[in-house]
């Protein structure tokens, strides 16, 4: 099979998004593309994903297509990818999390935020990268994830530019979501305030969203630094409530900044919520502890059994 073969449809199929009988693609190019196209070809792209989006309709697998480039998308306000089962699909080079070239930036002017928010249940979001440039000054957000059964791989989830206290990567508020092989957070934006990459919140309807094979990154500053790979809100007060992180990695580049105080940053006060640390690859680097507290942070032993975590990635000097 050709990598791009002439019809969209066979191209998004190959892939293995779900296809129905009324299912349709479209395709933006922010370099190349134009307003006037009809987006339904290699040939005839759309300028933008607010264009390829409006053409969607929900509840049939329509799919979008960012096509990469030397320029990326930048919308003038806020999306809300609000249609169910409508899918987004970076074209690309599909490299594994940093420097996705299917992207989508609002600029410092567009003070929104976040840039985008994922409230349809459903869909499914590949090779994409989405960035938010508001100045410092003001807390700033990237993505929100409210929805519900939503997957996404390979989706590098950019710090915003503002440090400011509050600011984060990605917001997530929907149950049973799953995130593979993403990024959240980077390690060229300075963190100096209390920010987050990944932000849980929710009364009681944040439960059982997985990560798999994720990194969550920092270049963290501050005595100490109070950024937090993961910030858990204290508005999530029931339970069973529940996320798994499975070989996951929990870097701060402190170079240059400061330790973390905790990658895991849990302010709920549900008696019995869970956090799972799955598989023997989550590793921490950066951070003195893995979460405060560590009373609902469990992690299996080297006999296999969960336990509550106190464990820390540690050197290995060869000898």
């Amino acid at each position: 099979m050709s990598l791009y073969p002439r019809n969209l449809n066979e191209y998004v199929a190959q892939m293995g998004i779900p296809r129905g009988p009324k299912s349709k693609v479209y395709i933006y190019d922010p370099v190349n593309g134009n307003v006037n196209n009809t987006g339904t070809s290699w040939t005839s792209p759309l300028l933008t994903i607010e264009a390829a989006y409006a053409k969607c309709t929900a509840d049939q697998h329509d799919v979008v297509l960012a096509l990469a480039g030397a320029a990326a998308c930048n919308p003038a306000a806020a999306i809300a990818w609000s249609k169910s089962y409508t899918h987004l699909i970076g074209v690309g080079s599909e490299m594994p999390g940093l420097g996705q070239r299917s992207r989508v930036v609002t600029q410092a002017a567009i003070a929104v935020t976040p840039i985008i928010t994922f409230s349809g249940n459903g869909c499914i979001v590949k090779n994409m990268q989405f960035n938010q440039e508001k100045a410092t000054g003001v807390a700033s957000g990237v993505a929100a994830v409210t929805g519900e059964r939503n997957y996404f791989e390979n989706v590098f989830f950019m710090s915003p530019t503002s440090a400011t206290a509050a600011s984060f990567s990605l917001k997530l508020g929907g149950d049973e979501n799953a995130f593979v092989r993403c990024t959240i957070g980077q390690l060229t934006n300075f963190r100096s305030e209390a920010s987050y990459g990944l932000w849980l919140h929710g009364a009681g309807a944040t439960s059982r969203n997985k990560f798999i094979d994720c990194e969550f990154l920092a270049w963290s500053g501050g005595t100490p630094s109070n950024h937090a790979h993961v910030y858990i809100d204290a508005d999530i007060v029931t339970v069973p409530w529940v996320t798994w992180y499975e070989n996951c990695l929990f870097h701060n580049n402190f170079g240059g900044g400061t330790v973390q105080v905790q990658a895991i940053d849990d302010n709920s006060t549900a008696a019995g919520h869970q956090t799972i640390l799955r598989g023997r690859d989550n590793c921490f680097a950066g951070c003195t502890a893995v979460a405060d507290t560590l009373t609902y942070v469990f992690a299996p032993d080297m006999n296999g059994d969960h336990v509550t975590s106190g464990l820390l990635m540690i050197a290995v000097t060869e000898t």
